[in-house]
């Protein structure tokens, strides 16, 4: 008895050893880690391109700024039914798990096994029959001295993070893509009824030299220049009809519909709004997109994953015990036969030769990191560009769209002009067509001008991350 005793107190006392020095080598775990790397990129105080200082700020649901309530339901049936946001918030998921999947990592595990088993013995006239059970408890545990599990779990958090930014920078570029598709659609319906009408225009001034051909007052060559306009402006309705179609029907895909029966009842891009937007400071973009903070929410795990590696090099320590009994009678511990067993284990495990597969590993969680400062330092620049194209596009095409209209004005009357003075005969037909191609391209002109305003609208918005913040992520 006496024996046992000291047998287990000397095991305690080197157990407690054991644990002191565990805890004294952790506090040198700091070692394995290292400041996160951050790319140096200095904001301006402004942007190149003014902005409109009564501009409203880039609110959530900025879409509702273009005074559609269509765009609104198309929108929210995009959030709905799109299989793009639904595989991000897969996605997101995903990282969810890996993150408890890593944090387990910081629990001991613990495992329970049971087995019975019955043999029978036959031979020289007699038989022998022996049962036994057994249950045996283990657990075992990997001391994190070096913070390698930690990091683990700091890597897989950064993970999760950027999947949740990356899932909030599809929603997005979703919601751009249907405001985007939705304009296309009107603008070329706009197109199409400008075509529409420079037909009839057409086919009325056909009708008109047809009219003078038959008195005399034209030749058949004015005839045949006339029908040969009238049949150009009818073969330029068929690509504007082909767009329009094939436009509708990506609408459809990207809102989650099938493009079968789907449509859109506003006619035109006139009715439409073109918001003046406040792009704040050059700075705040840093916080404002959801791409960039995916970007630092990678980096983030780089940093975390070369910890995990230094750590790695260095001595892991792992207890284990177990507690265990068995029994010749089956199925049963109750017998007085049962015997009872119990372990206990501390085992340190040092890296001596690898072939430097270890320090590969750290290289690489190096380069790594460098790789990944140099991917957000360009986020960074090219978001700062995003939003200087979209300043610069928003305010060249509202001038571009003022001068247009009054183009257009200009080019109406001289049509007008044109048909009068050919009637009168003071001008040939040719002067006419003249007229009408400028119209014709002065109105198409001003439909894609609205158009492209809209769209430069959205393209700021979305470079100003469209209402996001980190804060409000979730």
């Amino acid at each position: 008895m006496s024996t046992s005793g000291t047998h287990e107190r000397s095991s305690a006392t080197t157990t407690r050893k054991w644990i002191c020095v565990a805890v004294a080598l952790a506090l040198a775990g700091c070692a394995t880690t290292s400041p996160m790397l951050k790319p140096d990129v200095a904001a301006a105080s402004a942007w190149n391109e003014p902005a409109p200082s009564n501009g409203a700020s880039v609110s959530p649901d900025w879409w509702g700024t273009f005074g559609s309530a269509e765009l609104k339901q198309l929108v929210e049936q995009a959030l709905a039914g799109s299989a793009d946001l639904a595989i991000a918030s897969e996605r997101v998921r995903q990282a969810e798990a890996q993150v408890r999947i890593a944090g387990a990592s910081l629990f001991p595990t613990i495992d329970l096994g049971v087995g019975t088993s019955s043999r029978s013995t036959s031979g020289n006239g007699s038989s022998f029959t022996s049962n036994a059970s057994s249950a045996t408890l283990s657990a075992s545990y990997e001391l994190d001295l070096w913070g390698r599990n930690r990091s683990g779990v700091r890597a897989a958090q950064s993970s999760l993070q950027a999947t949740a930014y990356d899932r909030d920078t599809a929603h997005l570029t979703l919601i751009s893509g249907v405001a985007t598709s939705y304009f296309e659609v009107l603008s070329l319906r706009s197109r199409l009824a400008i075509a529409r009408e420079n037909l009839a225009i057409a086919e009325n001034v056909r009708d008109l030299v047809s009219a003078r051909v038959r008195n005399g007052a034209a030749s058949s060559l004015d005839s045949a220049r006339q029908e040969a306009t009238v049949l150009s402006q009818r073969a330029a309705l068929l690509p504007l009809e082909q767009q329009e179609r094939q436009t509708l029907a990506a609408l459809a895909v990207l809102i989650g519909r099938v493009p079968e029966g789907f449509d859109v009842k506003a006619t035109g891009v006139a009715d439409l709004a073109v918001p003046a937007i406040n792009a704040g400071l050059p700075a705040e973009l840093l916080v404002r997109r959801p791409d960039l903070a995916s970007a630092e929410a990678q980096l983030t795990g780089a940093n975390a994953d070369l910890a995990a590696a230094r750590a790695a090099m260095l001595p892991s320590i792992q207890l284990t015990g177990s507690a265990g009994t068995a029994s010749a009678a089956l199925l049963s511990f109750a017998s007085g036969g049962a015997s009872s067993t119990i372990g206990l284990a501390l085992s340190l495990l040092q890296p001596i030769f690898d072939g430097g597969r270890l320090r590969g590993q750290k290289s690489i969680a190096e380069s790594r990191e460098r790789e990944l400062v140099e991917n957000y330092r360009k986020a960074i620049l090219a978001a700062f560009k995003d939003v200087e194209d979209a300043l610069v596009a928003a305010s060249h095409q509202a001038q571009q769209e003022t001068l247009q209209q009054e183009v257009q004005t200009q080019s109406r009357e001289a049509l007008r002009l044109a048909e009068v003075r050919y009637r009168e005969g003071a001008d040939d037909l040719l002067t006419v067509l003249d007229a009408q191609r400028t119209l014709f391209n002065a109105q198409d002109q001003l439909a894609q001008l609205r158009r492209n305003r809209l769209e430069a609208a959205v393209s700021l918005y979305k470079a100003l991350g469209g209402g996001w913040n980190a804060a409000s992520a979730g």
